[in-house]
Protein backbone atom coordinates (compact mmCIF):
# COMPACT_ATOMS: atom_id res chain seq x y z
CA UNK A 1 0.00 0.00 0.00
CA UNK A 2 2.84 2.40 0.85
CA UNK A 3 4.39 1.76 -2.57
CA UNK A 4 1.12 2.70 -4.25
CA UNK A 5 0.90 5.94 -2.23
CA UNK A 6 4.47 6.84 -3.17
CA UNK A 7 3.74 6.14 -6.84
CA UNK A 8 0.63 8.31 -6.77
CA UNK A 9 2.43 11.15 -4.98
CA UNK A 10 5.31 11.00 -7.46
CA UNK A 11 2.92 10.87 -10.40
CA UNK A 12 0.96 13.90 -9.21
CA UNK A 13 4.19 15.79 -8.53
CA UNK A 14 5.33 15.09 -12.08
CA UNK A 15 1.97 16.25 -13.41
CA UNK A 16 2.21 19.52 -11.46
CA UNK A 17 5.70 20.11 -12.84
CA UNK A 18 4.37 19.86 -16.40
CA UNK A 19 1.88 22.61 -15.66
CA UNK A 20 4.52 24.70 -13.91
CA UNK A 21 6.63 24.64 -17.09
CA UNK A 22 4.12 26.85 -18.90
CA UNK A 23 3.89 29.49 -16.13
CA UNK A 24 6.58 31.75 -17.68
CA UNK A 25 4.78 31.67 -21.04
CA UNK A 26 2.30 34.07 -22.56
CA UNK A 27 -0.99 32.66 -23.94
CA UNK A 28 0.27 33.21 -27.48
CA UNK A 29 3.29 30.96 -26.78
CA UNK A 30 1.16 27.92 -25.97
CA UNK A 31 0.35 27.17 -29.61
CA UNK A 32 3.85 27.81 -30.93
CA UNK A 33 5.19 25.15 -33.30
CA UNK A 34 8.45 26.19 -34.94
CA UNK A 35 8.82 23.18 -37.24
CA UNK A 36 7.19 19.87 -38.12
CA UNK A 37 9.35 17.89 -35.66
CA UNK A 38 8.30 20.05 -32.71
CA UNK A 39 4.99 20.39 -30.86
CA UNK A 40 3.33 23.33 -29.06
CA UNK A 41 3.43 23.48 -25.25
CA UNK A 42 -0.34 23.09 -25.01
CA UNK A 43 -0.20 19.98 -27.18
CA UNK A 44 2.38 18.39 -24.86
CA UNK A 45 0.12 18.98 -21.84
CA UNK A 46 -2.88 17.55 -23.67
CA UNK A 47 -1.06 14.57 -25.18
CA UNK A 48 0.39 13.39 -21.87
CA UNK A 49 -3.10 13.64 -20.40
CA UNK A 50 -4.53 11.69 -23.34
CA UNK A 51 -1.98 8.94 -22.63
CA UNK A 52 -3.23 8.42 -19.07
CA UNK A 53 -6.88 8.58 -20.10
CA UNK A 54 -6.47 6.22 -23.07
CA UNK A 55 -4.29 3.55 -21.50
CA UNK A 56 -5.34 3.65 -17.83
CA UNK A 57 -8.67 5.32 -17.15
CA UNK A 58 -10.80 4.27 -20.11
CA UNK A 59 -9.97 0.56 -19.90
CA UNK A 60 -9.61 0.23 -16.11
CA UNK A 61 -11.71 2.83 -14.24
CA UNK A 62 -15.38 1.91 -14.24
CA UNK A 63 -17.66 4.85 -14.94
CA UNK A 64 -14.91 7.15 -16.23
CA UNK A 65 -16.27 9.75 -18.64
CA UNK A 66 -13.92 9.93 -21.62
CA UNK A 67 -13.02 13.18 -23.32
CA UNK A 68 -14.57 14.37 -26.58
CA UNK A 69 -13.42 11.79 -29.20
CA UNK A 70 -12.24 14.69 -31.37
CA UNK A 71 -9.73 15.52 -28.64
CA UNK A 72 -8.43 11.96 -28.87
CA UNK A 73 -7.96 12.48 -32.62
CA UNK A 74 -6.02 15.71 -31.96
CA UNK A 75 -3.78 14.46 -29.17
CA UNK A 76 -2.89 10.93 -30.26
CA UNK A 77 0.76 11.09 -31.31
CA UNK A 78 1.57 7.94 -33.27
CA UNK A 79 -0.47 5.03 -31.88
CA UNK A 80 -1.96 3.40 -34.96
CA UNK A 81 -3.82 0.82 -32.87
CA UNK A 82 -5.75 3.60 -31.11
CA UNK A 83 -6.96 5.25 -34.31
CA UNK A 84 -6.50 8.15 -36.71
CA UNK A 85 -4.82 11.37 -35.59
CA UNK A 86 -4.21 14.97 -36.53
CA UNK A 87 -1.11 15.50 -38.74
CA UNK A 88 1.98 16.23 -36.67
CA UNK A 89 3.18 19.20 -38.80
CA UNK A 90 -0.18 20.91 -38.18
CA UNK A 91 -0.34 20.75 -34.39
CA UNK A 92 0.31 24.49 -34.23
CA UNK A 93 -3.05 25.07 -35.93
CA UNK A 94 -4.99 23.65 -32.98
CA UNK A 95 -6.19 26.76 -31.16
CA UNK A 96 -8.93 24.74 -29.44
CA UNK A 97 -9.47 23.34 -26.90
CA UNK A 98 -8.38 26.39 -24.95
CA UNK A 99 -5.70 26.01 -22.30
CA UNK A 100 -8.28 26.37 -19.51
CA UNK A 101 -10.12 23.36 -20.95
CA UNK A 102 -6.92 21.34 -21.19
CA UNK A 103 -6.04 22.12 -17.58
CA UNK A 104 -9.58 21.22 -16.44
CA UNK A 105 -9.26 17.93 -18.33
CA UNK A 106 -5.95 17.25 -16.63
CA UNK A 107 -7.52 17.90 -13.21
CA UNK A 108 -10.32 15.45 -14.02
CA UNK A 109 -7.82 12.80 -15.05
CA UNK A 110 -5.86 13.39 -11.84
CA UNK A 111 -8.99 12.58 -9.84
CA UNK A 112 -9.42 9.39 -11.83
CA UNK A 113 -5.81 8.39 -11.28
CA UNK A 114 -6.15 8.86 -7.54
CA UNK A 115 -9.16 6.55 -7.54
CA UNK A 116 -7.51 3.97 -9.77
CA UNK A 117 -4.28 3.88 -7.75
CA UNK A 118 -6.07 3.41 -4.44
CA UNK A 119 -5.80 -0.38 -4.81
CA UNK A 120 -4.19 -1.07 -8.19
CA UNK A 121 -3.33 -4.32 -9.90
CA UNK A 122 0.22 -5.00 -11.04
CA UNK A 123 -0.78 -4.15 -14.61
CA UNK A 124 -2.13 -0.76 -13.56
CA UNK A 125 1.00 0.02 -11.55
CA UNK A 126 3.12 -0.80 -14.58
CA UNK A 127 1.02 1.41 -16.87
CA UNK A 128 1.00 4.27 -14.34
CA UNK A 129 4.79 4.15 -14.10
CA UNK A 130 5.07 4.16 -17.89
CA UNK A 131 2.71 7.16 -18.03
CA UNK A 132 4.80 8.98 -15.43
CA UNK A 133 8.02 8.38 -17.37
CA UNK A 134 6.28 9.32 -20.61
CA UNK A 135 5.21 12.65 -19.11
CA UNK A 136 8.77 13.32 -17.97
CA UNK A 137 9.98 12.72 -21.52
CA UNK A 138 7.52 15.32 -22.74
CA UNK A 139 8.65 17.84 -20.13
CA UNK A 140 12.09 17.74 -21.72
CA UNK A 141 10.64 17.83 -25.22
CA UNK A 142 8.40 20.78 -24.35
CA UNK A 143 11.43 22.89 -23.45
CA UNK A 144 13.51 21.77 -26.43
CA UNK A 145 10.59 22.48 -28.77
CA UNK A 146 10.07 25.86 -27.15
CA UNK A 147 13.73 26.76 -27.64
CA UNK A 148 13.36 25.96 -31.34
CA UNK A 149 10.22 28.10 -31.62
CA UNK A 150 11.68 31.05 -29.73
CA UNK A 151 14.90 30.89 -31.77
CA UNK A 152 12.94 31.65 -34.95
CA UNK A 153 11.58 34.97 -33.66
CA UNK A 154 13.21 38.36 -34.29
CA UNK A 155 12.48 39.45 -30.71
CA UNK A 156 14.50 36.49 -29.35
CA UNK A 157 12.28 35.94 -26.30
CA UNK A 158 13.64 34.63 -23.02
CA UNK A 159 11.83 31.71 -21.39
CA UNK A 160 13.56 32.08 -18.02
CA UNK A 161 16.81 33.71 -16.94
CA UNK A 162 17.85 30.59 -15.00
CA UNK A 163 16.80 27.99 -17.59
CA UNK A 164 20.14 27.61 -19.37
CA UNK A 165 22.80 24.96 -18.82
CA UNK A 166 25.14 25.86 -15.95
CA UNK A 167 28.32 23.80 -15.97
CA UNK A 168 31.82 24.03 -14.59
CA UNK A 169 35.09 23.77 -16.54
CA UNK A 170 35.49 20.72 -18.74
CA UNK A 171 38.37 18.32 -18.15
CA UNK A 172 40.80 17.16 -20.82
CA UNK A 173 41.76 13.50 -20.82
CA UNK A 174 41.02 9.96 -21.94
CA UNK A 175 39.84 6.89 -20.06
CA UNK A 176 41.20 3.44 -20.96
CA UNK A 177 38.96 0.43 -21.36
CA UNK A 178 40.43 -3.01 -21.98
CA UNK A 179 39.13 -5.49 -24.54
CA UNK A 180 36.64 -8.05 -23.34
CA UNK A 181 33.18 -9.55 -23.39
CA UNK A 182 30.86 -7.18 -21.51
CA UNK A 183 27.18 -7.01 -20.66
CA UNK A 184 24.95 -4.04 -21.46
CA UNK A 185 21.27 -3.33 -20.98
CA UNK A 186 18.98 -2.95 -18.01
CA UNK A 187 19.16 -5.41 -15.14
CA UNK A 188 17.69 -5.57 -11.68
CA UNK A 189 14.71 -3.75 -10.23
CA UNK A 190 13.43 -0.32 -11.17
CA UNK A 191 11.67 1.15 -14.16
CA UNK A 192 13.11 0.83 -17.65
CA UNK A 193 11.77 1.22 -21.17
CA UNK A 194 11.39 -1.93 -23.25
CA UNK A 195 14.20 -0.88 -25.62
CA UNK A 196 16.75 -1.15 -22.77
CA UNK A 197 16.38 -4.95 -22.71
CA UNK A 198 17.25 -7.77 -22.90
CA UNK A 199 20.60 -7.44 -21.18
CA UNK A 200 23.12 -9.13 -23.45
CA UNK A 201 26.79 -9.64 -24.12
CA UNK A 202 28.89 -7.57 -26.51
CA UNK A 203 32.56 -7.97 -27.45
CA UNK A 204 34.54 -4.73 -27.24
CA UNK A 205 38.07 -4.21 -28.48
CA UNK A 206 40.36 -2.02 -26.40
CA UNK A 207 39.36 1.63 -26.65
CA UNK A 208 39.61 5.03 -25.00
CA UNK A 209 36.72 7.36 -24.24
CA UNK A 210 37.10 11.09 -23.72
CA UNK A 211 36.70 11.90 -20.03
CA UNK A 212 34.48 14.90 -20.74
CA UNK A 213 32.44 16.60 -23.43
CA UNK A 214 33.81 18.55 -26.40
CA UNK A 215 33.98 22.31 -25.78
CA UNK A 216 32.85 25.23 -27.92
CA UNK A 217 36.49 26.26 -28.23
CA UNK A 218 37.47 22.90 -29.69
CA UNK A 219 34.53 23.00 -32.09
CA UNK A 220 35.42 26.55 -33.15
CA UNK A 221 38.79 25.19 -34.27
CA UNK A 222 36.95 22.72 -36.51
CA UNK A 223 34.96 25.60 -38.03
CA UNK A 224 38.08 27.76 -38.48
CA UNK A 225 39.76 24.89 -40.30
CA UNK A 226 36.92 24.82 -42.83
CA UNK A 227 35.09 21.90 -41.27
CA UNK A 228 31.76 22.90 -42.85
CA UNK A 229 33.40 23.24 -46.29
CA UNK A 230 35.33 19.97 -46.49
CA UNK A 231 33.22 17.17 -47.98
CA UNK A 232 35.88 14.57 -47.17
CA UNK A 233 34.93 14.87 -43.50
CA UNK A 234 31.22 14.22 -44.01
CA UNK A 235 28.88 11.36 -44.76
CA UNK A 236 27.28 11.94 -48.16
CA UNK A 237 23.79 12.54 -46.76
CA UNK A 238 25.17 14.90 -44.13
CA UNK A 239 27.15 16.87 -46.70
CA UNK A 240 24.02 17.28 -48.82
CA UNK A 241 22.06 18.53 -45.80
CA UNK A 242 24.88 20.87 -44.85
CA UNK A 243 24.82 22.41 -48.33
CA UNK A 244 21.04 22.53 -48.67
CA UNK A 245 20.47 24.12 -45.27
CA UNK A 246 23.50 26.38 -45.14
CA UNK A 247 24.92 24.86 -41.96
CA UNK A 248 27.97 26.81 -40.83
CA UNK A 249 27.89 26.29 -37.05
CA UNK A 250 25.78 24.62 -34.32
CA UNK A 251 22.04 25.18 -34.44
CA UNK A 252 21.72 28.13 -32.05
CA UNK A 253 25.03 29.93 -32.54
CA UNK A 254 24.74 33.54 -33.66
CA UNK A 255 28.05 34.24 -35.33
CA UNK A 256 31.09 33.10 -33.36
CA UNK A 257 30.43 34.92 -30.12
CA UNK A 258 26.73 34.50 -29.21
CA UNK A 259 24.32 31.63 -28.65
CA UNK A 260 20.54 31.61 -28.37
CA UNK A 261 19.30 29.80 -25.26
CA UNK A 262 16.19 29.40 -23.13
CA UNK A 263 17.61 32.33 -21.18
CA UNK A 264 17.68 34.43 -24.34
CA UNK A 265 20.69 35.52 -26.37
CA UNK A 266 23.89 34.93 -24.39
CA UNK A 267 27.64 35.31 -24.98
CA UNK A 268 29.11 32.09 -26.31
CA UNK A 269 31.23 30.53 -23.56
CA UNK A 270 34.29 28.92 -25.21
CA UNK A 271 34.76 26.60 -22.21
CA UNK A 272 31.18 25.28 -22.21
CA UNK A 273 30.30 22.09 -24.09
CA UNK A 274 29.26 22.51 -27.71
CA UNK A 275 25.60 21.61 -28.17
CA UNK A 276 22.64 21.35 -30.52
CA UNK A 277 24.46 19.42 -33.21
CA UNK A 278 23.28 16.78 -35.64
CA UNK A 279 24.84 13.33 -35.74
CA UNK A 280 26.36 14.30 -39.08
CA UNK A 281 28.13 17.29 -37.51
CA UNK A 282 29.33 15.23 -34.56
CA UNK A 283 30.63 12.54 -36.89
CA UNK A 284 32.43 15.04 -39.16
CA UNK A 285 34.02 16.72 -36.14
CA UNK A 286 35.22 13.36 -34.79
CA UNK A 287 36.76 12.51 -38.15
CA UNK A 288 38.50 15.90 -38.24
CA UNK A 289 39.95 15.12 -34.81
CA UNK A 290 41.29 11.75 -35.97
CA UNK A 291 38.87 10.12 -33.55
CA UNK A 292 35.33 8.71 -33.77
CA UNK A 293 32.04 8.58 -31.92
CA UNK A 294 31.73 5.75 -29.37
CA UNK A 295 29.33 2.87 -29.77
CA UNK A 296 26.56 2.83 -27.20
CA UNK A 297 28.07 -0.34 -25.74
CA UNK A 298 31.41 1.43 -25.28
CA UNK A 299 29.68 4.39 -23.62
CA UNK A 300 27.75 2.19 -21.18
CA UNK A 301 30.72 -0.03 -20.36
CA UNK A 302 33.05 2.94 -19.82
CA UNK A 303 30.60 4.48 -17.39
CA UNK A 304 30.32 1.17 -15.51
CA UNK A 305 34.12 0.93 -15.32
CA UNK A 306 35.03 4.54 -14.55
CA UNK A 307 31.96 5.96 -12.81
CA UNK A 308 32.34 9.67 -11.97
CA UNK A 309 35.62 9.89 -13.89
CA UNK A 310 33.41 9.89 -16.99
CA UNK A 311 32.42 13.46 -16.31
CA UNK A 312 29.07 14.95 -17.30
CA UNK A 313 27.74 11.58 -18.40
CA UNK A 314 24.41 12.81 -17.03
CA UNK A 315 22.79 16.17 -16.49
CA UNK A 316 24.57 18.18 -19.19
CA UNK A 317 23.96 16.98 -22.76
CA UNK A 318 22.78 13.85 -24.50
CA UNK A 319 25.77 12.36 -26.29
CA UNK A 320 25.66 11.05 -29.84
CA UNK A 321 26.96 7.53 -30.39
CA UNK A 322 27.95 5.67 -33.55
CA UNK A 323 25.22 3.08 -32.92
CA UNK A 324 22.14 2.89 -35.12
CA UNK A 325 18.96 2.55 -33.10
CA UNK A 326 18.17 -1.14 -33.46
CA UNK A 327 16.56 -3.74 -31.19
CA UNK A 328 18.76 -5.63 -28.76
CA UNK A 329 19.06 -9.39 -29.47
CA UNK A 330 15.87 -11.07 -28.27
CA UNK A 331 13.87 -7.82 -28.02
CA UNK A 332 10.10 -8.30 -28.02
CA UNK A 333 7.77 -5.30 -27.71
CA UNK A 334 4.75 -5.68 -25.44
CA UNK A 335 1.44 -6.55 -27.10
CA UNK A 336 -1.13 -3.96 -28.15
CA UNK A 337 -0.79 -0.23 -28.69
CA UNK A 338 1.81 0.14 -25.91
CA UNK A 339 4.11 -1.98 -28.07
CA UNK A 340 4.29 0.97 -30.48
CA UNK A 341 6.07 3.09 -27.85
CA UNK A 342 9.62 2.32 -29.02
CA UNK A 343 9.89 -0.71 -31.25
CA UNK A 344 8.51 0.66 -34.49
CA UNK A 345 11.07 3.48 -34.55
CA UNK A 346 14.09 1.17 -34.68
CA UNK A 347 15.30 2.30 -38.11
CA UNK A 348 16.97 5.35 -39.67
CA UNK A 349 17.96 6.81 -36.28
CA UNK A 350 21.03 6.93 -34.03
CA UNK A 351 21.31 6.39 -30.29
CA UNK A 352 22.24 9.12 -27.80
CA UNK A 353 23.32 8.22 -24.29
CA UNK A 354 23.30 9.98 -20.90
CA UNK A 355 20.82 12.77 -20.16
CA UNK A 356 20.76 16.56 -20.31
CA UNK A 357 20.13 19.55 -18.07
CA UNK A 358 16.48 19.54 -19.17
CA UNK A 359 15.97 15.90 -18.20
CA UNK A 360 13.72 15.73 -15.10
CA UNK A 361 15.40 14.55 -11.92
CA UNK A 362 15.23 10.78 -11.54
CA UNK A 363 14.38 10.16 -15.19
CA UNK A 364 17.87 9.34 -16.51
CA UNK A 365 19.55 5.93 -16.35
CA UNK A 366 22.89 4.53 -17.48
CA UNK A 367 21.04 2.14 -19.83
CA UNK A 368 18.66 4.78 -21.28
CA UNK A 369 18.58 4.75 -25.09
CA UNK A 370 17.48 8.06 -26.53
CA UNK A 371 17.23 8.23 -30.31
CA UNK A 372 16.88 10.82 -33.05
CA UNK A 373 17.32 11.15 -36.79
CA UNK A 374 20.97 11.87 -37.69
CA UNK A 375 19.85 15.18 -39.26
CA UNK A 376 18.21 16.45 -36.04
CA UNK A 377 20.10 19.28 -34.35
CA UNK A 378 17.53 21.11 -32.19
CA UNK A 379 17.80 18.69 -29.26
CA UNK A 380 20.19 19.11 -26.33
CA UNK A 381 22.89 17.01 -27.98
CA UNK A 382 26.66 17.10 -27.52
CA UNK A 383 29.83 15.16 -28.34
CA UNK A 384 32.12 12.79 -26.45
CA UNK A 385 34.86 11.25 -28.57
CA UNK A 386 36.29 7.75 -28.65
CA UNK A 387 39.43 6.29 -30.17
Amino acid sequence: MLIHVLLLNTLLEVRRRSEALIEPLEPEDLGLQGMADASPPKWHLAHTNWFFETFLLQPHLRGHQACDPRWSFQFNSYYEAVGARHPRPQRGLLSRPAIREVLAWRANVDVGLQTLLNDPSAEIVQLAELGLQHEQQHQELLLMDLLDGFSRQPLEPCYSADADLAIGPLSDGWLDCEAGLVEIGHHGAGFHFDNETPRHRVWLDRFQLQSDLVSNLHYQAFISDGGYNRPELWMSEGWSLCQQNGWESPCYWRGNDQEFTLAGLRPLDPEAPVRHLSWFEADAFARWCGARLPSEAEWEHALAMHGPDLQHAHGALWQWTASPYRPYPGFNPPPGAIGEYNGKFMSSQFVLRGSCWLTPQGHGRDTYRNFFSPASRWMASGIRLAR
